[in-house]
C-alpha cells in the first residue's frame, strides 16, 4: 500500500512539473530520472506503422500533436484514408509510460502495449492488452462494462470514471514492472492487474481474446497507438524504463 501511495504522489508531482513545461519536452528533472521522449512535436520519428515501412499520410503532426485525421476522399466521404496502428521502434518491457490524448465526438482508439510485430500476428490487439480510449457519452462501446475509457479493453474495468469529454485533453499513465501493471487517467489510479498469472490467464479465457494464442502472453514488445477510424490526437509521449 506504502508503495503505490508514493506512486501516485509521484505521479501527481510529475503531472504538476509537466504542466509547467512546454509540450513535448523533459524537465530537468525528469532528464535526470531517465524519462526520454518518444514524440518530438514536429515529426513522426520513431514511430512506424505496424508491419509496414513508414507511416500513413493520416497520421499527421498539427500544433504539436499527433494527429490521426479523417479526409474527404474522391467519393465525398469523410473518413481515414491512409492511417493504420502505428507502433515504437523500440521495445520495452518494465517501464511508466504517459501520453496525453484527446478523442473526437463519439470516438474510439486505444494504447496497446507489449505488442509484437511478427508475421503470425495480423492486428496488433492480437498480442497487445489496450488501455482503452473514447467518448463514453456517445460511442456504442460505452455501453460495454470493460470498454470505457481507461479500462484495461474487454478485461477490467475502471474503479471509477474521471475522463474527460470528447475535446478535452486527459493524461494517462501505463506502469508495468515485472507483471505488475496499474493504469492511472487523470492523475487517478484506475485499474490494478497482474499479468502471467493464473487469474490472468483465466480473464482472458473468458474475454473476446480467448481464441488468439498469442494474446498478453508477452513480457517485451512495442507500444502502439490504434487506428479506429476516428480522429485522435496524442501529445506529451514518454517513457522511463525500470
Amino acid at each position: 500500500m506504502i508503495k503505490w501511495i508514493t506512486l501516485v504522489i509521484l505521479f501527481a508531482t510529475q503531472q504538476f512539473a509537466t504542466a509547467q513545461l512546454p509540450d513535448n519536452s523533459l524537465s530537468p528533472e525528469e532528464e535526470s530520472q531517465g524519462w526520454k521522449l518518444l514524440f518530438n512535436g514536429k515529426n513522426t520519428e520513431g514511430w512506424k506503422n505496424y508491419r509496414k515501412d513508414g507511416i500513413g499520410t493520416s497520421w499527421k503532426v498539427e500544433q504539436g500533436a499527433l494527429t490521426l485525421k479523417k479526409e474527404t476522399d474522391d467519393d465525398g466521404r469523410t473518413r481515414v484514408i491512409d492511417g493504420g496502428d502505428i507502433i515504437t521502434e523500440g521495445q520495452y518491457e518494465n517501464y511508466e509510460f504517459v501520453l496525453d490524448w484527446k478523442i473526437s465526438e463519439c470516438g474510439n482508439s486505444g494504447v496497446m502495449f507489449n505488442v509484437q510485430e511478427d508475421p503470425a500476428y495480423d492486428r496488433t490487439y492480437h498480442t497487445g492488452p489496450e488501455m482503452q480510449i473514447l467518448d463514453n457519452t456517445c460511442h456504442p462501446d460505452a455501453k460495454i462494462h470493460t470498454h470505457r475509457a481507461g479500462d484495461l479493453y474487454d478485461l477490467i474495468a475502471c474503479d471509477e470514471e474521471v475522463v474527460k469529454p470528447a475535446g478535452e485533453w486527459n493524461h494517462v499513465m501505463i506502469r508495468i514492472e515485472d507483471g505488475n501493471a496499474s493504469f492511472f487517467l487523470n492523475d487517478h489510479e484506475v485499474v490494478t492487474f497482474t499479468m502471467f498469472d493464473e487469474k490472468w490467464k483465466q480473464m482472458i479465457a473468458d474475454s473476446k481474446f480467448k481464441d488468439m494464442a498469442g494474446f498478453g502472453q508477452f513480457q517485451k514488445g512495442h507500444i502502439a497507438l490504434q487506428d479506429h477510424h476516428d480522429e485522435v490526437s496524442f501529445k506529451n509521449i514518454k517513457i522511463r524504463e525500470l
